[in-house]
């Protein structure tokens, strides 16, 4: 797969009819993934609120002025109770989000035994937890984690304007750490955030250059929590949001650019009506977060999303696990780059 995308030529894809672009989109989709079927996933909170991060969109920061109570770990029985009834609901993978800058190293074996819960249900999994040192990652390999969940968020351009309290390149760093554990990569980021298509543009950029695309895509659109700084600003500036088309769009260009990757549907599909939602599926996303909660905001709700599958005649993705298949690619892109 391509790394070497220039910004110009995203940009190019941007600027593309919108039929063209959807096309294209959808060309690549069909060559890399089964047509009309969708990963049905589920994200819980296991510790909620209280993170000494400024990320200017999350209402868990403990800077934000919200009535979001702060909460301690989750007991791993309660974490796998909440794993066996999205599995029972349909869910093929379950992600599991702390709000933490770091996790402590107190906090691993616990976070461990979660990992091995679920992987025994049969389900796939994520963590989200922040940055991690190499020995935090190799824990979690070592217990069978499938994902590592660490966003870029927007472009490096625009980054410094939504987070004081680590840099790009600290992203960067626990992705590598990531990747050198043997972990498939999730990472994606947040659209709507009073961003330029120059900052999309170089949002996918980052992505698409990595030197290993990530496995998992999650496309966010932002949901504007009043007490948070982007919550309040775009409260008073609307037009900053990003509209239904340009969200489409933005999926349609990662698809391209990144043809292996999950795309993920992720926060932000509460307020999507059905045709932006169908138009997403159209341009190569095939993930989506189900259930009625997203951490800390709404999401659609198992009922709506049955009956938008049925209206679009989709239907839950079966059969060989994607982050299985990623790491069967990923071990297939090496031998390739050593045998040139």
């Amino acid at each position: 797969m391509r790394t070497d995308w220039t910004r110009a030529e995203i940009a190019d894809l941007f600027d593309l009819p919108f039929d063209d672009l959807m096309f294209q989109a959808q060309t690549v989709h069909r060559a890399h993934h089964r047509s009309g079927e969708v990963q049905l996933c589920t994200l819980l909170s296991i510790k909620t609120g209280g993170c000494p991060e400024d990320c200017g969109y999350c209402n868990q920061s403990a800077s934000a002025e919200t009535d979001l109570k702060a909460s301690k770990l989750m007991d791993v029985r309660s974490v796998l109770q909440s794993a066996a009834q999205a599995k029972d609901a349909g869910s093929q993978r379950f992600c599991m989000g702390a709000a933490w800058r770091n996790p402590k190293d107190k906090d691993m074996p616990a976070i461990v035994e979660m990992v091995k819960g679920v992987r025994q249900m049969g389900m796939e999994t994520c963590m989200t937890l922040g940055m991690l040192t190499p020995k935090q990652a190799e824990q979690l390999a070592d217990a069978g984690l499938d994902y590592y969940n660490h966003n870029i968020d927007t472009s490096p351009e625009k980054y410094g304007e939504v987070i004081t309290t680590r840099t790009f390149q600290d992203r960067l760093d626990t992705l590598e750490n990531v990747r050198e554990a043997g972990i498939n990569v999730c990472c994606g980021g947040i659209v709507g955030m009073g961003e330029t298509r120059g900052d999309r543009v170089g949002f996918v950029h980052a992505l698409a250059t990595l030197p290993r695309h990530p496995e998992s895509v999650p496309v966010n659109a932002l949901v504007p929590v009043k007490g948070t700084v982007l919550g309040d600003m775009l409260a008073d500036t609307p037009l900053a949001q990003i509209d239904d088309i340009e969200f489409v769009r933005t999926v349609a260009v990662a698809r391209i650019t990144m043809p292996m990757s999950m795309v993920r549907l992720s926060a932000g599909r509460e307020s999507m009506s059905e045709a932006t939602q169908a138009l997403c599926f159209m341009a190569g996303a095939n993930s989506i977060f189900t259930g009625d909660k997203l951490l800390t905001t709404g999401n659609r709700g198992d009922s709506a999303d049955a009956v938008l599958f049925a209206k679009l005649g989709l239907k839950a993705m079966e059969g060989e696990e994607p982050a299985r298949a990623a790491k069967a690619c990923g071990v297939a892109h090496e031998h390739a780059v050593a045998a040139e």
